[in-house]
């Protein structure tokens, strides 16, 4: 049977923790549930000890100052604490679907799947919450990709190099990783990111780490969406929308570069960093280096993010 700890990052989440944490407490796999909680206001760090006290599989942590560091910090201290040989991850306002770990069961039997990933559904808490994400995402009943995936392929698909559209990116909330995986490839999260940690993690995780599709038609675990999401609150292509996306393809980029990808691999992640720099850009001088980034590579215009540099 696996043993797997679950790692909640806990922010302001009062309202949502409870059910989020009884979605996962109760399966047999699940060796314990393990409360990351990140300097609320709310009343969180309250129900975090309530269930802690209530229940010896769940354990509650701080970071050492008791101060606000971010999710991605706060999961790296989660990592840091588990003790199961699996680690699953879940968002505070999230839950687990029963068939969470459906797949799992079978796919860690061959010892080369390092990571098994799935489908998440949403769950529209607030009508506000329902038309801002509806407004972003359209109607996507899944967050999943569009067709069973392993290895290098998986990689290939999250940067877009594929024959056939991979599709969206796979949430952390259906993402289950052997700890050992995790320690040899030395993979944490960017704490400097505050937001995007997630993604920036996942492309990583699928370079150094053997990951194959599960469950990918239906959803494991569901998305609470409410007036609260930071995933609605950026306009695409917005000055602050561009800045996030910078950030992260910058992180990507200094680690493609540090650990020497091969070129097909180093140039996707350049040009996709470069386009959003060129965005930061204004007047004559963004157009002046586009044309120059234009006459070095070529294949910038034909990158997803193209209609980025004329805003």
């Amino acid at each position: 049977m696996l043993d797997i700890s679950v790692i909640i990052p806990v922010y302001n989440a009062g309202q949502f923790l409870e059910k989020s944490v009884s979605s996962a407490v109760h399966f047999d796999e699940v060796k314990e549930v393990i409360l990351v909680e990140d300097k609320s206001t709310d009343n969180s760090l309250e129900i975090c000890q309530k269930l802690a006290s209530e229940n010896p599989k769940i354990k509650l942590f701080q970071h050492p100052d008791k101060e606000n560091h971010g999710a991605g910090a706060t999961r790296n201290l989660g990592i840091e604490k588990a003790t199961g040989n699996f680690i699953t991850f879940l968002d505070a306002d999230d839950y687990y679907l029963p068939n969470r770990f459906d797949a799992e069961k079978e796919l860690f039997k061959d010892a080369k799947t390092e990571g098994v990933f799935g489908a998440i559904g949403v769950d529209y808490l607030t009508e506000k919450g329902k038309q801002e994400y509806q407004i972003k995402f359209k109607d996507a009943p899944l967050t999943t990709v569009h067709y069973p995936a392993e290895g290098e392929e998986v990689f290939r698909g999250l940067l877009s190099l594929t024959s056939k559209t991979f599709g969206t990116f796979f949430h952390l909330n259906a993402l289950t990783i052997r700890k050992s995986a995790l320690k040899r490839a030395q993979l944490t999260f960017n704490k400097n990111l505050r937001v995007h940690q997630d993604s920036d993690f996942i492309i990583k995780l699928a370079y150094h780490c053997y990951l194959k599709s599960g469950i990918i038609d239906k959803a494991v675990a569901m998305r609470g969406i409410h007036d609260d999401n930071r995933i609605t609150k950026i306009v695409q292509y917005s000055p602050q929308y561009n800045q996030r996306q910078l950030l992260y393809w910058k992180s990507l980029k200094d680690w493609s570069e540090t650990n020497n990808l091969p070129s097909e691999y180093k140039k996707r992640i350049y040009l996709s960093y470069k386009s959003y720099d060129l965005a930061q850009k204004k007047g004559l001088t963004k157009y002046c280096n586009i044309v120059i980034e234009g006459l070095k590579n070529p294949e910038i215009l034909k990158t997803k993010y193209r209609f980025n540099y004329y805003r």
